[in-house]
C-alpha cells in the first residue's frame, strides 16, 4: 500500500464510518469495482483508532463528564451526597453498556455469518435499500423527547447490532432508532457517537494482537499513522457535519445516496 492509497482510504473510512451511508457497505463495493481485496488488518486497526479518536474530540466534553460521573459516585457512595448531574452522567453510561450489549452478542454469535455476508455485493446493495429506506421515514416521526430509558437503549443497540452486517448503516440505523423511539434527533445522535466508542475499540483490541505479531509493522508505520490522521481528521469534520445536518432537520437527505448506490450496484453487479 503507498501513502496516497493509505490517505485515499482514510478519507473513505473517515467519511463512511459516521455518515449514514454504511463503511462496510462502501468496502465491499470498493473491493468489487476496483478488483482488490483490502485484507490489510493493521490498516483496519489504524484507522478505526483514527475515527475513534475524532468521536472522543468531538464529545470530550461529555466523555470529560462520564468520567468524572464515576469518581464522583464513588465519593457520593462514601459521603451519602450525590448531585444530580452525577445521577444523569451515572445514568447515560449504564444506558451505553446496556446498548453496547447486543452487537456484543451477536459478533460472538455469528461472527462467522457475518463475515461471509461481506463477499456479496448483491447483499451490500440490497442493505443500502433497507439503510435509504430507514433514514427515510424519519421524517415523519416527531422527536420531543430529551430524556432517554433503558428500552430506548436496548432498541438502538440492537440497531447498531444489525449494522454489523454491510451496507446498514451503524449511525444512520442507530440514530433512526432513536428517532423512532421519541428521542430528540441531536440527543439521538450524541447517543449514537457515544455508542461507538466501545463498538470501535472492541473490535480493535480483538484485532490488536494480529496487529503487534505483524512483523512489516514498522516498515509501513508512516503509511499506517498517514491513513490513521486522514481518517481522524475526515472523521472530526463527518461528525461535525452531520450533527449539522440532524440541527437541520435534514437528515433523511442521505436516504437518496443510499437509494441511489444501492440500485447502482443491484444493476452492475449480476
Amino acid at each position: 500500500m503507498s501513502l496516497l492509497e493509505a490517505v485515499v482510504l482514510g478519507i473513505v473510512q473517515g467519511l463512511t464510518e459516521f455518515l449514514p451511508i454504511s463503511s462496510s457497505g462502501h468496502l465491499v463495493l470498493g473491493e468489487f469495482l476496483l478488483k482488490i481485496k483490502l485484507d490489510d488488518v493493521s490498516f483496519e486497526v489504524f484507522v478505526h483508532l483514527g475515527t475513534f479518536f475524532s468521536v472522543v474530540i468531538v464529545f470530550r466534553h461529555t466523555i470529560r463528564s462520564l468520567l468524572q460521573a464515576v469518581w464522583l459516585r464513588i465519593a457520593s457512595r462514601l459521603s451519602g451526597l450525590s448531585s444530580d448531574q452525577v445521577k444523569k452522567d451515572v445514568s447515560l453510561l449504564w444506558l451505553i453498556v446496556v446498548g453496547s450489549i447486543p452487537a456484543g452478542i451477536v459478533g460472538l454469535l455469528f461472527k462467522t455469518q457475518i463475515e461471509r455476508s461481506f463477499a456479496s455485493p448483491t447483499m451490500v446493495a440490497v442493505m443500502l435499500l433497507i439503510t435509504g429506506a430507514v433514514l427515510f421515514f424519519t421524517a415523519f416521526f416527531q422527536t420531543p423527547r430529551v430524556s432517554m430509558s433503558f428500552p430506548d437503549a436496548v432498541v438502538i443497540g440492537i440497531a447498531q447490532a444489525l449494522a454489523m452486517l454491510p451496507g446498514i448503516s451503524r449511525s444512520g440505523m442507530t440514530i433512526s432508532a432513536g428517532i423512532f423511539r421519541g428521542v430528540e434527533r441531536s440527543r439521538a445522535a450524541e447517543f449514537s457517537f457515544l455508542l461507538s466508542l466501545p463498538a470501535i475499540l472492541g473490535a480493535g483490541l480483538i484485532e490488536l494482537r494480529e496487529v503487534l505479531g505483524d512483523p512489516l509493522l514498522q516498515e509501513n508505520l508512516t503509511i499506517y499513522l498517514a491513513g490513521a490522521i486522514t481518517a481522524f481528521g475526515v472523521g472530526y469534520a463527518a461528525i461535525r457535519l452531520l450533527l449539522k445536518v440532524i440541527r437541520k432537520g435534514k437528515f433523511q437527505f442521505f436516504a437518496y445516496y443510499c437509494f441511489a448506490l444501492g440500485i447502482f450496484f443491484l444493476v452492475f453487479s449480476r
